[in-house]
């Protein structure tokens, strides 16, 4: 099977609909057969441009509830519909099928996939944020980097815990 290249893609944002938020971070696991490797896009970095540049020469985008979360928000805050773009298989559907429910990290427990920043949730990736915001506090958007890292990273290894194929 020739290698194609798949994205693992995850958002953190200021509200919970692109009506009453920002997206703050877009989260990118781009993997090319062994070779892999993560791409965040920042605050003002955000941009229609910047988001297609880096998913140049994907085949699928895969998310956790990516369907009504993380696309619709890219859509209503930068304009970029990827569901008209790229295929998109939301995991969450399949974690459904296997009788996995909850979000992300609830899913991972269940399935013993590790995490290093255990505690942390959505409300506290929106904290940090503006912990960064209103104070350049580099050590918030450290840790908020690391946060979307490991739920982009931890994409993958969910797949392959449900045992679906690469494309």
């Amino acid at each position: 099977m020739q290698n194609s290249i798949e994205a693992y893609l995850d958002i953190e944002t200021t509200g919970l609909s692109s009506s009453d938020g920002i997206v703050t971070v877009i989260g990118m696991y781009i993997c090319n057969g062994e070779n892999a490797k993560v791409i965040q896009l920042v605050g003002k970095d955000i941009t229609a441009d910047s988001l297609l540049e880096t998913l140049e020469g994907v085949k699928i985008i895969h998310t956790y509830n990516g369907r009504r979360f993380d696309l619709p928000f890219i859509h209503g805050c930068i304009g970029v519909d990827l569901n008209q773009i790229f295929p998109h298989r939301d995991l969450m559907f399949d974690c459904w099928k296997n009788n996995l429910y909850g979000g992300l990290k609830a899913v991972e427990r269940q399935l013993g996939i590790e995490r290093r920043l255990k505690d942390m949730n959505g409300w506290e990736a929106i904290k940090l944020w503006w912990k960064y915001v209103d104070s350049f506090d580099l050590e918030a958007l450290n840790k908020l980097l690391e946060y979307n890292r490991e739920d982009v990273v931890n994409l993958k290894t969910l797949k392959a815990k449900l045992g679906i194929l690469t494309y």
